[in-house]
């Protein structure tokens, strides 16, 4: 058997240039099978019959167009679905595609959501124009109390959102005690699992019903990518958000669904580096003396630290947060001063990335909603890359020395 085929049994060899550079042979891989996860980048698929094409748009496993579905995203969902223990996922073209659809999908006019008081910026902006429009009524509690959310569950309440890493404060979610507490009510878990990544923890084992990542952060890990998926362990739930998703039209590019792949091959190998790192810079960061609190789930003092050893074994994140004694204008003259880190509003990524929250991730909040999260004027995010732990080290301390 040859390792390769050329076919295209439709095109006749003999029809003119013109029609012939329209219709090039395909190469069937009959012999071997490649290594790598094939780059299907075509958004539509042709059927060989009306019947067929028809019930194409009834099923979820069928390729037509790629909004509704391509093989490469296909086998990013499953590779992603995989990992968080899930029964299937979808993906979306960013982080925030992932969370509209959870959000849209499963609220409505007069319905209520309990939230995680410290969420990413976006999450809150999108919350706060559902409450305007759409009439939602939110409820925010601290993420570790079961009691707290019992009392704010209601007979209108549709979801329980949580993130197991909070943005950018690094306080945890207690997932199980507050999981529980909503399943007992009917109500179903989404928890946004971004900064743990499934390496470090699967809230699908802890009771929850939907993990949300965005795939540009530690999935993708190279900057080069945007993307966003939602796992679940619910074929009926997921059915309900694909049906939204395909309408909206916030499909996942083939090509970042391929670099996505790609960059989950080391997922496991960096997150090690990022936690380890991160631990490190978080026990020097806590004795400098331009920094007031250092914020990191691995430290002693961290007020979660109790959840962090139960959920968290394996590491506590590349994230750390830190408020600069001198406030913001100590803020602003950190970030400006690193040379080995850069400025950016991302995470997760392999370079060091820091950011000012109050300012750009969550501008959105207003001086109330900021102090009721917990960000500060001189909160800063570090989100801790793979150099070299004293390079990195060198770096953030000639920065501070700027900050003082």
């Amino acid at each position: 058997m040859t390792s390769s085929e050329r076919t295209h049994a439709s095109i006749d060899p003999a029809l003119r240039p013109e029609t012939l550079a329209v219709h090039p042979p395909r190469v069937e891989v009959t012999g071997s099978v490649p290594l790598g996860v094939p780059l299907h980048q075509g958004h539509v698929f042709a059927f060989e019959s009306a019947d067929a094409l028809a019930d194409s748009f009834h099923s979820a496993d069928s390729f037509l167009y790629s909004r509704m579905g391509n093989p490469t995203v296909r086998t990013l969902e499953d590779a992603v679905a995989r990992l968080e223990g899930g029964a299937g996922a979808l993906s979306f073209a960013s982080g925030m595609g992932a969370i509209n659809a959870v959000l849209f999908g499963l609220l409505s006019g007069g319905g209520h959501v309990v939230a995680q008081r410290c969420l990413y910026g976006g999450t809150y902006a999108v919350l706060t124009d559902l409450a305007k429009r759409w009439g939602v009524e939110v409820t925010y509690v601290s993420g570790t109390d079961p009691a707290e959310v019992a009392a704010a569950l209601r007979p209108a309440t549709r979801l329980l959102y949580l993130e197991t890493i909070a943005n950018p404060t690094t306080r945890l979610s207690d997932i199980p005690a507050l999981a529980a507490v909503a399943r007992e009510a009917g109500v179903p878990v989404a928890v946004d699992n971004t900064f743990a990544s499934p390496l470090l923890c699967r809230p699908l084992a802890l009771g929850a019903d939907l993990v949300i990542h965005s795939a540009t952060k530690f999935l993708g890990g190279h900057a080069d990518i945007l993307g966003g998926i939602v796992v679940g362990d619910d074929p009926e739930l997921l059915g309900r958000l694909r049906h939204f998703a395909v309408e909206m039209g916030a499909s996942t590019d083939p090509f970042a669904a391929w670099l996505t792949l790609r960059g989950m091959q080391t997922l496991s190998l960096r997150m090690e580096r990022h936690c380890a790192s991160a631990a490190e810079l978080a026990a020097r960061l806590s004795g400098h003396p331009a920094v007031a609190a250092v914020r990191y789930p691995g430290l002693p003092g961290h007020p979660d630290r109790e959840i962090a050893e139960r959920l968290l074994p394996d590491g506590a994140g590349g994230v750390i947060s830190l408020d600069l004694a001198g406030g913001r204008d100590a803020g602003r003259a950190f970030v400006e001063a690193v040379r080995l880190a850069s400025l950016s509003v991302s995470l997760g990524d392999v370079k060091t990335l820091v950011m000012h929250p109050a300012s750009t991730s969550h501008r959105q909040l207003d001086a109330a909603a900021l102090e009721a999260a917990g960000i500060g004027p001189g909160t800063v995010r570090l989100s801790v890359g793979i150099e070299h732990v004293e390079d990195l080290w060198g770096d953030l301390d000639q920065a501070l020395a700027k900050a003082l």
